[in-house]
C-alpha cells in the first residue's frame, strides 16, 4: 500500500496489511460470534449520540448475547488510530480523513454516511488583525492532523497560494485548539465544531474562512477484517444506526436534548451546530461522497501532502464500500 510522504505522515498511524474483502452478500464465514461490538461515539456525530442514548444497539444485540463497548473519540484521527488498533469496530471520521488512513495502510472500509456537515472553518479570535488566509504566512495556526479541519487547513493554504512551511503549525487536539486560540497562544485554528461553535457563540470568535464544499462528509468506517468474518453483524449495525438517523430527523427536539445532556454546552451552541451546520437527511454512501473524497484527494496531492505516486483514484474505489445499502437516501 502507498504511504504518504513523511512530512504529511507525522502523526499518523503507519498502516498494517490490508486484508482481503469477503463480499457482504456471500456465504457466512466462518469466523465465531464476537462477544461485544465495539463503536464510537462523538460530538461530531449527533447521530451516535442518538445510538447510544437510547440504547438502540443494545436491545438490538441482546438476543445474540453480544455486548456493545461505547467508546468516545474527540476526533478523526483517534477513531481512526483505534480502528487501527483494532480498539473499535466502527469507528466516526470525515470523509477525506479516512482516505488519508487508507493510503497509510489502514485497513478500513466506509459504509455509511451519518452526516453531511459543515463542521469546519479556520477561526480567529474576534480582535484579530487576520483578514485573509494569507494573512496567515508566518502565524501559528492550530490544528489536528488526520482529520477534516486539518485538510481543510491544506487545502485552504494552497487556494491562497501558501503550504504548510508558509505557517508554524501548533498540534492539538481539537478542545486544546480552541482553548490556544482564545488565550492567544495561537493566531488562528483549524476549528470543528462544537468546540467552533462554542467559540463564536460565547467568544466572539470569527470564521476566517468557510466553504461547505470543502467539509467532506461524515463517514461511518468499519474495520475490513470485522466486516469480512461478521457480514451480517455490520448489516445490523447499519440498520440499527439508519433507525437512530431516522429518530433524530423525526425528533429534532429531542437530539438537541440528548446533545446538550452530553456536551454541557448551551442551547445557542448546540443549536448553531445542529441547525445550521449539519444535515442528516443522508446515510447511502455513494458516488456524491467518492466525489467530494477524491477532490479532497486530489488537492491533497496538488499540494504534496499525499505522495504523487499514490493512485488516489484507487484509493478512494478501495475505501469505499457501498453494496451495504440502507433504505436511507
Amino acid at each position: 500500500m502507498p504511504s504518504l510522504s513523511r512530512r504529511a505522515a507525522t502523526g499518523l498511524l503507519a498502516g498494517a496489511l490490508v486484508l482481503p474483502l469477503a463480499g457482504p452478500a456471500g456465504p457466512a464465514h466462518a469466523a465465531d460470534k464476537p462477544r461485544d461490538i465495539r463503536l464510537d461515539w462523538a460530538t461530531y456525530n449527533p447521530v451516535s449520540l442518538v445510538l447510544k442514548d437510547k440504547g438502540l444497539l443494545e436491545k438490538e444485540f441482546a438476543k445474540d448475547g453480544i455486548a456493545i463497548r461505547w467508546v468516545q473519540t474527540l476526533g478523526s484521527n483517534k477513531a481512526l488510530e483505534f480502528l487501527n488498533a483494532g480498539s473499535i469496530d466502527f469507528g466516526s471520521t470525515a470523509g477525506s480523513a479516512a482516505l488519508v488512513a487508507r493510503i497509510n495502510g489502514n485497513p478500513i472500509k466506509s459504509i455509511y454516511v451519518y452526516s453531511r456537515p459543515e463542521w469546519t472553518a479556520l477561526v480567529i479570535r474576534k480582535d484579530s488583525s487576520v483578514a485573509s488566509v494569507k494573512d496567515l504566512k508566518g502565524k501559528r495556526v492550530a490544528v489536528t492532523r488526520g482529520t477534516d479541519p486539518h485538510i481543510f487547513l491544506v487545502r485552504a493554504l494552497l487556494d491562497a497560494g501558501l503550504t504548510e512551511r508558509d505557517i508554524t503549525p501548533v498540534l492539538l487536539q481539537h478542545p486544546d485548539g480552541k482553548t490556544a486560540l482564545i488565550r492567544g497562544d495561537v493566531d488562528a485554528w483549524a476549528g470543528l465544531d462544537p468546540m467552533m461553535a462554542q467559540a463564536e457563540v460565547e467568544d466572539g470568535a470569527k470564521l476566517l474562512l468557510r466553504n461547505k464544499e470543502a467539509n467532506t462528509w461524515g463517514i461511518l468506517n468499519v474495520r475490513e477484517a470485522f466486516l469480512k468474518d461478521h457480514p451480517e453483524l455490520v448489516q445490523r449495525v447499519l440498520a440499527v444506526y439508519e433507525e437512530a438517523r431516522r429518530q433524530a430527523l423525526a425528533d429534532p427536539e429531542g437530539l438537541r436534548k440528548t446533545f446538550a445532556a452530553v456536551t454541557k454546552l448551551p442551547e445557542t451552541v448546540v443549536k448553531k451546530q445542529l441547525e445550521e451546520r449539519t444535515e442528516l437527511t443522508h446515510s447511502r454512501i455513494g458516488a456524491a461522497q467518492r466525489s467530494s473524497i477524491l477532490a479532497a484527494g486530489l488537492a491533497l496531492q496538488q499540494a504534496g501532502v499525499i505522495a504523487a505516486s499514490v493512485d488516489v483514484t484507487a484509493t478512494v474505489d478501495a475505501l469505499i464500500d457501498g453494496r451495504l445499502a440502507t433504505a436511507g437516501n
